[in-house]
C-alpha cells in the first residue's frame, strides 16, 4: 500500500510537522491535542517507549487508540521496544492508516516485522539509532514509507544534537535518490530554531518538534508555530 499521505507530500515538496506528544502538558493532554490540531499541524508524534529498550515509559495502547479516534490526524508512531512483532500490529489498527516506526536492530526477521505492518494497514517506517548509518539497513529501504533518523540517543526530551546525525540524514537522502525510492525521511531530537535549516539542507521531509521548538517553554503554541512558518513556510496555520 502507497498512501496518498505519502504521493502527495513528495509531490508538492512540503515540510511536515510532527508534535512530540511526550512534550505535551500531560495534566492538559487533550486541549494540548486539539490546539496542536487546529494549528494545522501534519501528524501526531507518539514515542512507545517499554522502559527496556529505552529506559523510560511512556504511552500504551488506550491513549492511541483514543488518539486515532478523536483526533482525525495520521498517527506517527515510534516503537522504540523489545519486542515490536508483538507490538507493531496492534498500533498498526490506531488511526487512519498510521505511520508505524519501529528499530530494525530489534527483531531477528525486521523484513517480515515491515511487510505485517503494511499488511495490517499501516505506512512502515525504520528508525536509524545514532550508532548506526542509513547502510546499514539498505536492503530494507524499498520496504518503508519512512525513515527516521534519530539525531539524539533515544528514550528522552531535552537532548543536545548529536552532529554526524545530519550526515546520516545526507545519507539516507542519497540513498533514496539511488535506489528510486519514495519515502519520507524524518528527524526526531533536538529540531531546535537554530538545528531546523541544517536539518532540511541536508534532506528532511518531516520534523518531529519538541521543547526546542514548537513545545517551546518560552512561546505560546501559536508564537511557536508562526515561528516554525518563518523557517520552514506557511505549512501550519497561524491561529
Amino acid at each position: 500500500m502507497r498512501g496518498d499521505a505519502v504521493s502527495s507530500t513528495k509531490k508538492d515538496g512540503r515540510v511536515l510537522i510532527s508534535p512530540s506528544l511526550m512534550c505535551a502538558d500531560q495534566m492538559n493532554f487533550g486541549a494540548e491535542v486539539d490546539e496542536l490540531v487546529g494549528l494545522g499541524i501534519d501528524w501526531l508524534h507518539l514515542d512507545i517507549m517499554d522502559g527496556h529498550y529505552v529506559p523510560n515509559l511512556t504511552f500504551g495502547t488506550d491513549q492511541c487508540k483514543a488518539l486515532g479516534e478523536r483526533s482525525g490526524v495520521p498517527l506517527d508512531i515510534h516503537l522504540m521496544v523489545d519486542d515490536p512483532d508483538r507490538w507493531a500490529p496492534v498500533f498498526a489498527g490506531f488511526g487512519n492508516a498510521p505511520y508505524v516506526t519501529i528499530h530494525p536492530e530489534t527483531t531477528w526477521h525486521p523484513a517480515r516485522t515491515l511487510a505485517a505492518l503494511r499488511d495490517a494497514g499501516a505506512h512502515p517506517g525504520l528508525a536509524v539509532d545514532p550508532a548506526f548509518s542509513p547502510d546499514r539497513f539498505s536492503n530494507l529501504l524499498g520496504l518503508v514509507d519512512l525513515v527516521l533518523v534519530m539525531a539524539v540517543n533515544p528514550g528522552y526530551a531535552g537532548q543536545k544534537l548529536l552532529p554526524w546525525t545530519l550526515d546520516s540524514v545526507r545519507r539516507a537522502r542519497e540513498l533514496r535518490d539511488a535506489g528510486g525510492h519514495d519515502f519520507l525521511i524524518e528527524v526526531d531530537g533536538n529540531v531546535s530554531w537554530t538545528k531546523i535549516p541544517r536539518m532540511l539542507e541536508a534532506g528532511a521531509d518531516v520534523l518531529v518538534a519538541g521543547t526546542s521548538s514548537l513545545f517551546d517553554p518560552t512561546l505560546s503554541r501559536v508564537e511557536a508555530a508562526a515561528r516554525l512558518n518563518g523557517l520552514i513556510g506557511p505549512r501550519i496555520r497561524r491561529g
